[in-house]
């Protein structure tokens, strides 16, 4: 065989440079360098990028459910959707800024009341907090009737296991920021509450992590639903769920996750950035 045939048969002969590399999994990575106007892009175009992925996966229902992300420059100011505005439609300049007196800063409004109760305190009290994400979805919902934290029954599940909290004391729509910090507390340092006869919240570093993070613990409601319906289910030994937990539950890979979402979002709805 000649020299020329070789090198197009090995590409890496033909091209040096390019050596083989190995690559399982996705690397913890430092935020990149952005001033204050590209993170707040940043961050407001993926969080308009969730309410419409969220419209995908049936989280729209009525004018419950907000996603909210912080303000990079003004970090007791935050963004949310706007009370009224089907999620399916949202785009980066529907978006409301509103400030830690629950004050609309720029946009028209207006502003869901829970929404600001909820996520004010939660930001307040979670200063590593970017975004949280709370609708009424339906396997979330369901879950939150039976007062418990799921069970790592899969691999999916160990995302959340020892990383969510019960919050159990429902007293009707949250609308104010007293019942907002009972929620921030019963949450405490993890991603992700069930809120008793409520629903389900999660909360991130980054607004991929805390949309991706509630569209997978809606998931794992309605796996262990299905499962306790079929029978009983066998859950994961505590020390592989625990190792688990440290290989599926990383923001790195759920911010990967929401990106392989948003990207065709953006290809077939580009209207969103507007």
């Amino acid at each position: 065989m000649s020299a020329t045939a070789t090198a197009n048969a090995n590409p890496v002969a033909a091209d040096p440079r390019h050596a083989p590399v190995r690559k399982f999994w996705f690397d913890e990575e430092s935020a990149p360098a952005r001033t204050f106007d590209e993170e707040r892009r940043h961050r407001q175009e993926r969080l308009a990028g969730a309410f419409r992925l969220f419209a995908r996966y049936g989280f729209d229902q009525g004018l419950a459910g907000h996603i909210t992300a912080r303000d990079p420059e003004w970090p007791d100011h935050f963004w949310v959707n706007p009370l009224g505005l089907h999620f399916g439609g949202m785009r980066v300049s529907d978006l409301l800024l509103v400030n830690r007196h629950g004050e609309i800063v720029v946009g028209d409004g207006p502003v869901n009341q829970a929404a600001f109760a909820i996520h004010a305190a939660l930001h307040e009290a979670r200063p590593d907090v970017v975004a949280a994400a709370h609708t009424h979805s339906l396997y979330g919902k369901a879950w939150s009737t039976l007062g418990r934290t799921l069970d790592p029954l899969t691999q999916d599940a160990c995302a959340f296991y020892e990383d969510h909290a019960l919050f159990d004391d429902f007293r009707g729509v949250v609308l104010d920021t007293g019942e907002g910090a009972r929620i921030a507390q019963a949450l405490g340092e993890r991603k992700a509450v069930i809120l008793k006869n409520h629903g389900i919240l999660t909360a991130g570093p980054s607004v991929e992590a805390a949309a991706w993070w509630y569209i997978a613990l809606d998931n794992a409601c309605h796996a262990q639903l299905l499962a306790e319906a079929a029978g009983q289910p066998q859950p994961i030994a505590h020390d592989i769920a625990a190792l688990t937990h440290t290989q599926v539950g990383r923001p790195a890979g759920a911010r990967h996750a929401f990106e392989s979402l948003y990207a065709g979002l953006v290809a077939r709805e580009p209207e969103l950035l507007d």
